[in-house]
């Protein structure tokens, strides 16, 4: 009843101050503005819906995508200020994606989707994405920062993104590609899909392998081989129906098994042997399949008034099977404190680099068997209209959602002997965790806007409620009867303001800005805090004789910041959060484009660059056991944040060919908080990495496709986490025919 009298009164107000403001003639822009509504599937849907909100924000277009056809999301997101990355595994299988300095890992603390729905595994009570979607897949790719992301939890601090799958063709089209190169890495995409008058449908299937670029010392593959396959099929109304309807179903199933391990490299084997693997982990395997389903129901009452509605399950399972611990003389240590000190542990180093030959039980890996269930409705409803003129638009957004993450863990014990590993101990199911984490949220939103003259304004308000549950059957009772149960609950209730606005001075000058709360959900734990922190933001959009860009500063101020105890951060993966207090996240960001041949009608010479500007501090002291923070004191920097990283391409385009270079410089970061100058030691340096792509256009229907990666052939570290030291993706060469029907 309190969210139902808060959101009527709040659109009370707004109606009324609209409806008092002078009355003119209409303008051109209103009518444009009063035409468009967007669809729930998308957050803006266009450059041009993206270039006029009232918040930071960037839309990845189908052209860019293709432009260097990227199937590492990593390098795709590097061209987008405000966004801090560190990889993993070097083809973007996982991905660790920071929005304005939010915690990174996992890319737990940003809102991803896909087509408008939330697709980490379980976003409220478990949202590590240890699933991401394949980009190579994606026909757009949306950003949103600032105010008006409130729209989209249930993080609301840094951003969300929204991966937008291929959408059902107009007319009947489809297309082939195919590519091969280094490392016997292979990608193989095809699609199909047209539209009649009442039904539409497409199909879509993606293949991406590798036999990976890291040496295990059995010859062993490192790759991954990962399938997706995507159909669609759509049901609409008549063109002339006086209340238009589309229900749309979808189905997406992947599976993916991926030689990867956590276990890094030590500081001095990096060194000398930067793509070495030690044999410790040759047992090491990700295997997992993601399925999902949903329904989208789309009724237009006119031009003005849609109501969307999709109903949708996400269901996903993964065993990551990696050694753990090793074991010397009954005592048992963390393969992170190994490889941070190895001189502490040589007999354990040894034992993990295969060289000493070891008792049984030796090696402890873990299969790290989970099971998540995502479903929920939500509903959107939008309604715009003009008075005068003076355009509003009012949109309602409820959402139901459940999510889950069912744990059932075990340890089997190896031992190794002349580098091999064999099976000495096998686990009982369940033995190392069995329980179940859930939350059932329901969240509502509802966002204003109100366009006059020149000035548009976009108050708004969330609110979200959630009970977060844990029930822990104990590691002695694998049926689950109960006998041994423990549950604990925390439930939380939260209205998360914000408002933006947008000015234009002139035709191609634009000033934007906002205020709003970021919100981060907590754990289950009994009377844990939100993370909560107030953010700030002001830029401008501009064309100046050409020259077009954005620049914006942001000022994120936390209240309380929470940490997360992942494994993939050298924690011991309980999930459980801990409060890091006051933190203070600032910065500038500036994106630049220019066309050098504007003015040549055969060639075109655009030229892009963006800088980002990232300064992070904390506010207070506190002790952390999670390697990835450490002793904090207050002033320390937060790790795993590039203060400083730009990203700039040039390409040359013409209707028969195009060739791009991009070049990257990724900050140092460090992996410990801190203020001390950022070294090998202590941190990850910075480096300079440039990539090439090409295209060649036999026919309308046939191209040519080229890429390299890593040009200069860099050798660089990306990463200290999980458990060491890890490179970057090494020079490789890839080639690949597109046919377009």
């Amino acid at each position: 009843m309190k969210l139902k009298v808060s959101l009527f009164f709040l659109l009370i107000t707004v109606i009324s101050f609209a409806q008092e403001t002078q009355k003119e003639t209409k303008n051109d822009s209103i009518q444009k503005l009063d035409k468009v509504i967007i669809n729930a599937q998308v957050i803006f849907g266009s450059k041009y819906e993206a270039k006029n909100r009232t918040g930071s924000s960037y839309y990845i277009s189908p052209q860019e995508l293709e432009k260097f056809n990227y199937a590492d999301i990593n390098r795709l997101l590097r061209t987008v200020p405000g966004v801090n990355i560190y990889e993993e595994d070097g083809f973007g299988l996982r991905p660790n994606i920071s929005l304005r300095g939010t915690s990174p890992e996992r890319s737990a603390k940003i809102s991803l989707m896909e087509d408008g729905v939330l697709i980490a595994p379980a976003p409220y009570s478990a949202p590590a994405a240890y699933y991401f979607p394949s980009v190579a897949r994606m026909q757009a790719v949306e950003i949103l920062k600032g105010s008006s992301q409130i729209q989209y939890g249930p993080f609301t601090t840094g951003g969300a993104i929204n991966l937008v799958s291929t959408q059902i063709p107009n007319t009947f089209a489809g297309t082939i590609k195919a590519s091969y190169g280094s490392f016997n890495t292979g990608q193989l995409h095809a699609k199909v899909g047209d539209s009649k008058q009442n039904f539409g449908y497409s199909i879509e299937y993606l293949n991406f392998n590798s036999d990976g670029f890291k040496n295990l010392p059995d010859g062993n593959n490192t790759g991954f081989d990962k399938n997706d396959v995507v159909t669609k099929f759509r049901l609409n109304s008549n063109p002339e129906a006086t209340f238009k309807q589309t229900l749309e179903f979808k189905f997406q199933y992947s599976d993916e098994v991926s030689n990867e391990t956590y276990l890094g490299l030590t500081q001095n084997d990096f060194e000398t042997n930067p793509f070495s693997r030690y044999a410790s982990s040759q047992e090491d395997k990700l295997t997992n399949d993601h399925i999902q389903f949903a329904i989208t129901h789309k009724l237009d009452f006119s031009k003005q008034f849609r109501i969307t509605t999709n109903a949708y399950y996400n269901g996903f399972s993964r065993n990551w099977y990696k050694l753990n611990d090793a074991v010397f003389n009954g005592d048992k240590v963390g393969i992170a404190s190994i490889i941070n000190t190895p001189e502490d542990y040589p007999n354990y180093f040894d034992i993990i680099n295969g060289t000493s030959n070891s008792d049984s039980d030796a090696l402890l890996v873990k299969a790290n068997n989970r099971a998540y269930t995502s479903k929920g409705v939500q509903t959107k409803i939008d309604y715009h209209w003009t008075t005068a003129n003076v355009f509003h638009d009012i949109e309602i957004g409820l959402r139901y959602h459940y999510d889950e993450e069912d744990r059932f863990q075990w340890v089997d014990g190896f031992s190794i002997v002349n580098g091999e590993m064999n099976l000495t101990t096998k686990g009982n199911p369940g033995s190392d965790a069995n329980r179940i984490s859930s939350a059932n949220a329901f969240a509502g939103s509802v966002l204003y806007k109100l366009k006059y003259r020149n000035l548009t304004l976009t108050p708004g308000i969330r609110y979200e409620n959630m009970v977060l549950n844990r029930e822990d059957f104990g590691k002695n009772d694998s049926s689950r009867t109960g006998n041994d149960l423990s549950t604990r609950e925390n439930k939380l209730d939260i209205f998360i303001p914000g408002i933006g606005f947008n000015y234009k001075i002139n035709p191609n000058t634009t000033f934007y800005g906002g205020v709003h709360k970021g919100f981060s959900p907590p754990g289950n734990q009994p009377d844990q805090k939100a993370e909560e922190s107030i953010n700030y933001e002001l830029g401008s959009r501009f064309n100046i004789g050409g020259l077009r860009g954005e620049v914006v500063g942001f000022y994120n101020d936390y209240s309380n910041l929470l940490g997360s105890d992942l494994a993939a951060t050298g924690g011991t993966g309980s999930l459980d959060q801990f409060n890091a207090g006051e933190v203070a996240v600032r910065g500038i960001e500036l994106l630049l484009n220019y066309d050098l041949l504007s003015k040549n009608t055969a060639f075109a010479l655009p030229v892009t660059f963006g800088y980002t500007l990232t300064d992070t501090k904390f506010l207070n002291s506190f002790g952390s056991d999670d390697s990835l923070w450490g002793e904090v004191t207050a002033g320390d920097e937060l790790p795993y944040i590039a203060k400083h990283q730009f990203n700039t391409s040039i390409s040359l385009e013409h209707a028969k060919f195009e060739l791009n270079l991009n070049g990257r410089l990724n900050g140092a970061f460090r992996t410990l908080a801190g203020t001390e100058t950022i070294t090998n030691a202590n941190g990850v340096t910075s480096n300079f990495i440039i990539d090439f792509s090409g295209k060649y256009h036999f026919t309308k229907n046939l191209s040519l496709t080229g890429n390299i990666i890593n040009l200069l052939d860099e050798t660089y570290a990306v990463s200290r986490v999980p458990d060491g030291l890890r490179p970057g993706h090494p020079f490789g060469t890839y080639a690949g025919l597109e046919f377009r029907f």
